[in-house]
């Protein structure tokens, strides 16, 4: 026997907001009940949704899972970019000289995450 995973939760302050970046991030749509308490992720079979819940504080630490990001059609930089312009912040940037490496960045409640270099770059 073994669990599927179905879902990944958010506590957030802001969650259709957060929602929203995330949402732009994988191209996922927005649950269509979505409302000011929560918001939902709607990921494709068979991926886990992603749920966002207001919770009324906020982040005090290091994230103790977080996601590593793959660029589908565009290099790392160009996700990198694309991420900061959606709101995300760089966090650390650990790309190396020839290449290799990643960069971690905080989306707008400051949840760390990687982004990796593409299939392509690899």
């Amino acid at each position: 026997m073994s669990s599927v995973i179905s879902m990944v939760t958010f506590d957030c302050a802001a969650p259709l907001e957060l929602a929203r970046f995330w949402g732009a991030v994988t191209g996922w749509p927005l649950h269509e009940e979505s409302e000011g308490e929560e918001a939902m992720l709607v990921a494709p079979e068979p991926l886990a949704s992603m749920l966002f819940l207001r919770v009324p504080e906020g982040k005090s630490a290091k994230n103790r899972i977080h996601f590593d990001l793959w660029p589908a059609d565009r290099t790392r930089d160009e996700e990198v970019e694309r991420l900061i312009a959606l709101g995300a912040k760089v966090h650390s940037d650990l790309r190396r000289a020839d290449g290799a490496g990643w960069v971690v960045l905080a989306d707008p409640e400051g949840n760390e995450f990687c982004v990796e270099r593409s299939a392509a770059e690899r």
